[in-house]
């Protein structure tokens, strides 16, 4: 079924496949004969699938990584689709348009993506006010990313993290803070061991204002030497974050890649093409320090397969995105079904 539903949305432009397949999906959802069949086919729950990351629990160890949607429009849809955990945003202080269009290409004989959207969204307190109405399923996770503004110089990057995560932080159940795309100028200057140690640093000094504070990782770009890793390891660690999410979008354009005119395209690239490199990196991270500290594994996660290697090398939860566009709805099902049957074993 997918294989026709997938033609039919590649006829479209990349972004306004998007909006359209997930607001056809948001719209399917109000006829009460197509709910019911979709919750059915969707449905797949297994007590061997319950896992606990840093004090929380979910129904399984599958998330949606964030940039699928960044405003918190269509909660209701995933939660149908069997997500343990989404993760929203990235979401800015304020509201942006984004990149100029066309900024989403897709590379279809090597099932991957290339992005350079800029962080386009609503702004924190139009996604806020979303979470807020989200009458959440037990069991399901949800996590708020957070960047900065184009506008806002890099020296003033740190207040617009904290704005968002003041904003953010009765609506969410972790954060992620992106440092690492590379769609927004001068973003990946934050991974610098300096700037790094004084955001982490300001970030972790107002969560534990708080009460109960919330657990925060730092999602880190695939294209780091080890040296940088290492120092990245160290801020994380002085600074007591969570955990680290590995990875982003990839700058380098392997030679592996059949679609060269796409490929020429800015942005960052995703799918299976990243899939080696992602999990590379985390292997190398993980090596390093072992169950001191938790990844979430994201990058070219395509198939079960795919799932169960990334766990193997040291993540706890994961989370697809261009899997999910080429696989289809039905990979998060399929992936907790090999879960399921291993974690028997």
């Amino acid at each position: 079924m997918w294989g026709f539903l997938r033609f039919f949305f590649f006829l479209f432009d990349a972004e306004k496949a998007h909006y359209l397949s997930m607001n056809l999906f948001s719209f399917s959802l109000k006829i009460p004969v197509l709910n019911y069949l979709l919750r059915k086919s969707f449905q797949y729950k297994h007590q061997n699938l319950n896992t606990e990351l840093c004090g929380m629990k979910s129904v399984n160890p599958i998330g949606l990584a964030a940039g699928f949607d960044k405003d918190g429009r269509w909660l209701d849809v995933l939660a149908v689709l069997g997500f343990g955990h989404i993760e929203v945003g990235t979401v800015t202080p304020l509201a942006q348009a984004g990149n100029p269009k066309p900024r989403l290409f897709r590379l279809k004989k090597d099932k991957s993506i290339i992005n350079r959207m800029g962080f386009n969204n609503e702004g924190v307190d139009a996604l806020a006010k979303r979470l807020s109405q989200f009458k959440k399923p037990e069991g399901l996770i949800i996590g708020g990313n957070l960047g900065k503004n184009k506008i806002t110089p890099p020296e003033k990057a740190i207040d617009d993290y904290l704005y968002c995560f003041k904003i953010l932080f009765d609506h969410v159940d972790y954060f992620a803070i992106n440092v690492s795309s590379p769609n927004t100028p001068g973003l990946r200057q934050l991974q610098d061991k300096e700037p790094l140690q004084l955001l982490l640093s300001s970030l972790q000094s107002e969560n534990k204002k708080n009460v109960n504070p919330k657990p925060l990782f730092l999602k880190i770009a695939p294209d780091l030497e080890e040296s940088a890793l290492d120092d990245v390891l160290e801020v994380v660690l002085n600074n007591q974050f969570s955990g680290i999410i590995v990875s982003n979008t990839t700058l380098e354009r392997p030679q592996t890649l059949q679609e060269k005119a796409t490929a020429t395209e800015t942005g960052g690239l995703s799918g299976k093409a990243l899939t080696e490199k992602a999990n590379r990196i985390l292997q190398y991270l993980h090596s390093k320090t072992g169950d001191k500290m938790m990844y979430i594994g994201v990058g070219g996660i395509m198939n079960a397969n795919d799932a169960i290697a990334r766990m193997q090398s040291g993540a706890k939860w994961i989370q697809i995105y261009s899997g999910f566009i080429y696989e289809g709805p039905w990979l998060v099902k399929m992936i907790k079904q090999e879960i399921a049957i291993r974690n028997k074993k």
